[in-house]
């Protein structure tokens, strides 16, 4: 188990010719981890009014929530490579690596669940979403691992959130919205659920 979540995109050629982009100018990881933030309250705003939108303008908001949830990952992806790679790292960057993604998941489940009218199942999969977190972070200070396991880790989870984006801008919002932020929500719970158990096993392991 590594300290760094695996991703398959971070050794594509995109991801390091952006990394060297980015490494030549004067952004810092800590403004990136920032930048992500931006982009997951705009995809939260475009969910909540893009859910309940007609025509063209239903199709702008929902298939701009899914680029800005996406541009959300990449700016999750870059923080990591321009501070690890490129050597930008500061005594901070723990902290902006990971309070931004809490606050992204919130932003973004939470706009999921105004948009479809179930803002409780909205906030719901939101704490479930920060729960995962947490777990992850507790077994990586009493174990010494951190656990990417899903199956709604973040990557998942802005997975659903964008194919679902997609379907409804073309078809029946609603129904399509509210089946993804229930799918996030039962597979977040299941994801506690797992890591929690992987903890314990390791720890009874020693």
């Amino acid at each position: 188990m590594t300290d760094r979540r695996p991703i398959a995109s971070r050794d594509t050629g995109w991801a390091r010719w952006l990394t060297r982009a980015l490494a030549r100018r004067s952004v810092t990881p800590n403004q990136i981890s920032i930048a992500s933030m931006g982009f997951a309250t705009a995809a939260g705003l475009c969910l909540w009014l893009g859910a309940g939108a007609e025509g063209w303008l239903r199709i702008l908001l929902l298939l701009g929530a899914a680029l800005c949830c996406q541009l959300r990952l990449i700016c999750n992806l870059m923080d990591g490579l321009v501070a690890v790679e490129a050597g930008k790292g500061t005594p901070d960057g723990a902290f902006w690596n990971e309070a931004p993604d809490r606050v992204s998941d919130m932003v973004i489940l939470a706009g999921l669940g105004y948009g479809t009218g179930m803002p409780s199942l909205g906030w719901a999969a939101a704490a479930i979403a920060i729960l995962t977190a947490y777990i992850r972070e507790l077994g990586r200070a009493t174990s010494g691992e951190n656990d990417f396991c899903g199956p709604m880790a973040k990557p998942h989870r802005m997975a659903a959130v964008t194919l679902a984006a997609v379907i409804a801008a073309f078809w029946s919002a609603a129904p399509i919205l509210q089946a993804a932020l229930w799918i996030i929500a039962i597979g977040g719970a299941v994801t506690v659920i797992r890591r929690s158990h992987r903890i314990i096993s390791r720890l009874e392991q020693g």
